[in-house]
């Protein structure tokens, strides 16, 4: 077998082993973008920012039953302090196209108790764009309920 063809095959083949590497990375970064974005939604309504809660959650804005939920729900979360995610399950483990789950976020902010909230969250996989959007957060719950 020539050398060019030799250099091809192996070529080709590191060409499709670095993309399939690089996809799967996207893939597995996937659940830290949305513990990020889901640490921005909590610390908002942490300091009582309606508008920065609504914000994250694009969706919800646009429907007014469910941006009034949030509004009640950030008043009565208020707390002071530094936001403190002390666990967070996320929606979807790995996702290689567009997934929708529910993660679970337990925080606190300074010394306040935990609090337990599940998050929906729309994730893209690394061959849609790799985004996350998060779609509505629930009241809190029991420390040890799943969502």
């Amino acid at each position: 077998m020539p050398r060019a063809k030799i250099a091809i095959v192996v070529g080709f083949m590191v060409f499709v082993f670095l993309g399939l590497a690089v996809l799967l990375g996207r893939g597995l970064t996937g659940s830290v973008s949305e513990r990020a974005a889901v640490l921005d939604l909590v610390e908002a309504q942490a300091a009582g920012d309606v508008e920065a809660a609504l914000d994250k959650l694009p969706r919800c804005r646009a429907e007014p039953a469910c941006a009034r939920v949030v509004r009640d729900r950030v008043q009565e979360l208020r707390q002071p302090g530094e936001v403190q995610i002390l666990t967070y399950d996320p929606s979807v483990q790995v996702a290689l196209t567009n997934r929708t789950g529910t993660g679970r976020v337990a925080w606190r902010a300074g010394e306040s108790l935990p609090i337990v909230q599940c998050v929906r969250a729309r994730r893209d996989g690394p061959l849609t764009g790799g985004g996350v959007e998060l779609l509505a957060i629930s009241a809190p719950i029991g420390r040890e309920a799943g969502c």
